[in-house]
C-alpha cells in the first residue's frame, strides 16, 4: 500500500482537484483507493456528498479513540464515495479543536499512520488531503506518507505559501531521520498571462528538479465535474486537465522518460 500525502500551507492552490484527479485514474487502471480528508474544511468529504457538519464517523473518530485508549478499528468509518474503487475517511469540522484538545498528548502524531497499518492490504493506494497549516493533523499526514505533493497556484503570492511549506517539509525529514520526498506540481497554469509565465520561470528558477516539468492548467471543467461528485480523470479522460494529472502519475511514477509537447508548449523556461 502506497501513501501520498497532498499539501501546502495555503488554500485554493488545488490540492482537493489533486487529490481527487490522481484518485480517479488509480481507480479507472483498478487499484483501490482511499482518500484521507485531514483538512476541517472539509472540501473532500463535501466534493463526495458528505457534510464535514454533520455526524458521519471519520478521522475525528480515529482521534477520540487514541485519547480513549481504544482500538483505533478505522475499517467501519470508511465510507464508499460513489465512484468504484474509490472510499473515503471523512473529515469533520470538530477536528479544528484537535490542536488544542489533544496536540500535546503522546502518540497524537501518529494516529493516521496507525490507523493506515490496519488496512494493510485492503488498498493498493492511500490519498491525504492535508489541511493547510501545520499542527496535529499536518504532522500526521506527514508522519504516514512516502510521497508529498505540493501544488502551487503559478502566481506569486502562492510561492511564499511554498516557503512556508518547504520549511515544514524540512523540520519533518530531521524527525523521520531522512528527507521527505517531495514534488511540487505547478496549477493553475493560464498561459495566456504573463504573470502566470514569470511565476512558473521563477517556481522552476528557485527549486529546480523538486519541480515536475509539467503544468496543471486551467481548466473549468474540474468544476462542471465537481457537481457530479465524480472526478474529471473518470468523467473526461480526454480534457485537457485530465491529461495533464494523467502525465504527472506516470512521471511519480517513473513511467514517463519523454515530455509532449503540449505540456511545456508556452510554459517553458
Amino acid at each position: 500500500m502506497r501513501i501520498w500525502a497532498v499539501a501546502n500551507q495555503k488554500g485554493g492552490v488545488g490540492k482537493t482537484t489533486t487529490t481527487v484527479s490522481l484518485a480517479g485514474l488509480l481507480a479507472r487502471r483498478g487499484e483501490r483507493v482511499l482518500l484521507v480528508d485531514l483538512d476541517p474544511h472539509g472540501s473532500l468529504t463535501s466534493y463526495f456528498r458528505f457534510d464535514p457538519e454533520g455526524d458521519v464517523p471519520g478521522v475525528y473518530t480515529l482521534f477520540q479513540r487514541r485519547a480513549q485508549g481504544e482500538p483505533l478499528a478505522p475499517l467501519d468509518l470508511l465510507r464508499p464515495t460513489g465512484v468504484d474503487g474509490i472510499d473515503l475517511l471523512c473529515s469533520s469540522t470538530a477536528m479544528a479543536t484537535l490542536d488544542r484538545q489533544l496536540g500535546a498528548r503522546e502518540g497524537m502524531g501518529l494516529v493516521v499512520a496507525d490507523a493506515l497499518r490496519g488496512l494493510e492490504g485492503r488498498y493498493a493506494r492511500v490519498l491525504i488531503d492535508c489541511p493547510p497549516m501545520l499542527g496535529v493533523l499536518m504532522v500526521n499526514a506527514l508522519a504516514a506518507c512516502e510521497q508529498l505533493l505540493i501544488p502551487v497556484q503559478t502566481e506569486f503570492l502562492a510561492l511564499k505559501g511554498l516557503e512556508r511549506m518547504l520549511r515544514t517539509v524540512s523540520m519533518v525529514g530531521r524527525s523521520r531521520s531522512g528527507e521527505l520526498k517531495h514534488t511540487i506540481v505547478p496549477t493553475m497554469f493560464d498561459r495566456r498571462t504573463r504573470a502566470a509565465v514569470d511565476a512558473l520561470r521563477q517556481l522552476r528558477g528557485d527549486y529546480g528538479e523538486r519541480v515536475w516539468k509539467g503544468v496543471i492548467p486551467i481548466d473549468t471543467q474540474f468544476r462542471e465535474a465537481s457537481k457530479s461528485a465524480h472526478p474529471l480523470t473518470t468523467l473526461r479522460p480526454g480534457a485537457r486537465g485530465s491529461r495533464a494529472y494523467a502525465q504527472l502519475l506516470e512521471w511519480l511514477e517513473g513511467r514517463m522518460t519523454a515530455w509532449p509537447m503540449e505540456m511545456t508548449h508556452g510554459a517553458a523556461v
